[in-house]
């Protein structure tokens, strides 16, 4: 439950239509390399949390495998990367919920979501358990919808865009997967963590990517990827364009409520790593600051939703996915080279597991809309000058 409550969530609302623009109904193809990819990332991650069972994830096993500059550019990656995320999050719900405004009411649904987690607000086990059960209802839903109208002329198996297409689609679908790693830290809290850690990620991902695989084919099915590639709100044109259309409210309610979810967890977890990140001294002191009424970091929480707002305001939504896909698969690629650090007897996975997962992030993470790219390396080149900027302060002070 808590690895489908990690991935089945408001990206396959969203992810479908920039896949489906990158690369038609190649896009199932796509859909497939970004589950491999997540498997492989997920492993490592669950390998390492074994070893590593302290909070921070990546951020933590970069630093003591690679080197403390590793772990602060992974933690650096996280945060960027699940910033756009937030931004991405967000404009869903605008595209579901008033499409004529989108911008508007996704920069109204962080703000009030911001002052929420700044008063302690925290997103509660029993609500992940409505929104997965929630959700899988309504995508139920769509995928038989779709299949009313379904089409096998607009299932076109070998799309113009080509390998190149294909690889961008899964980088962009690798958005709808993320969040998979939840798993792995969990290796405090079961039983038998060795077997069953290991046996989630299999099953939850093996469970979301059938998922997402059904939508998917009933998706182009019922109106082709070129509908889907320029739909605001891609499973609210699948369902309008059946005879269920008067149906429609219920999967803009779904959507709504799964985005606002994630963009809860979102926010508070990247404002987690942003205080940690602080308190180690690779960001500003000032957002280290606990609010020690309600024990939530509110200057991370604020500087988090400025952020959040402004990329919502300047951005679309297949460039926040873009970027937030550059971001997280640097984040993972760093999470595959730790785990080939490994020793024997730390129980590594096979090492074909972590190399297939370094080589694909690096590979997604390339062939991304080139705007995404420069952006996101950008940013990163960023993260690496603030690093060097504030090295010799640490050196000095040690």
């Amino acid at each position: 439950m808590v690895g489908l409550g990690s991935m089945i969530g408001a990206g396959v609302f969203a992810a479908f239509g920039p896949a489906a623009r990158a690369a038609g109904s190649g896009l199932l193809v796509g859909l497939g390399i970004a589950a491999i990819v997540a498997y492989c990332n997920a492993t490592s991650s669950a390998r390492l949390a074994a070893r590593h069972p302290e909070s921070g994830g990546t951020y933590v096993y970069g630093r003591e495998r690679l080197g403390p500059f590793w772990g602060y550019l992974a933690g650096w990656s996280f945060v960027v990367g699940k910033t756009a995320s937030c931004a991405a999050m967000a404009m869903t719900v605008g595209a579901y919920v008033w499409p004529e405004y989108t911008r508007a009411t996704g920069v109204a649904a962080v703000a009030v979501l911001t002052m929420l987690t700044m008063r302690g607000v925290q997103k509660a086990a029993w609500l992940t358990r409505v929104i997965v059960v929630t959700t899988l209802a309504v995508l139920a839903f769509v995928v038989t919808a779709g299949l009313t109208a379904a089409d096998p002329g607009r299932l076109e198996p070998f799309p113009d865009s080509g390998a190149y297409g294909i690889l961008q689609s899964a980088g962009l679908l690798f958005f709808a997967f993320a969040g998979y790693a939840r798993i792995a830290t969990l290796g405090e809290e079961v039983r038998d963590p060795e077997r069953a850690i290991p046996r989630a990620v299999r099953i939850s991902l093996a469970i979301t990517l059938t998922v997402y695989a059904a939508v998917a084919v009933s998706a182009l099915l019922a109106v082709g990827a070129g509908v889907l590639a320029h739909a605001t709100a891609p499973l609210d044109a699948v369902v309008n364009a059946t005879d269920w259309q008067g149906a429609a409210p219920v999967v803009r309610v779904g959507a709504a409520v799964a985005a606002l979810g994630a963009l809860l967890s979102l926010l508070l977890g990247v404002s987690r790593t942003t205080l940690a990140m602080a308190r180690d001294g690779h960001l500003p002191r000032a957002l280290a600051a606990i609010d020690e009424r309600r024990q939530a970091p509110r200057h991370a929480e604020f500087v988090v939703g400025a952020a959040v707002v402004l990329l919502v305001a300047l951005a679309d939504l297949r460039g926040a996915i873009g970027f937030s896909s550059f971001g997280v698969l640097v984040y993972y690629a760093i999470a595959n080279a730790a785990a080939l650090r490994l020793r024997t007897d730390e129980n590594p996975p096979p090492r074909v597991v972590p190399l297939l997962g370094l080589v694909g992030c690096f590979t997604l993470a390339a062939t991304l809309p080139w705007r995404s790219v420069v952006w996101g390396a950008a940013v990163l080149a960023v993260g690496v000058a603030a690093w060097l900027v504030r090295r010799p302060r640490r050196g000095k002070a040690s």
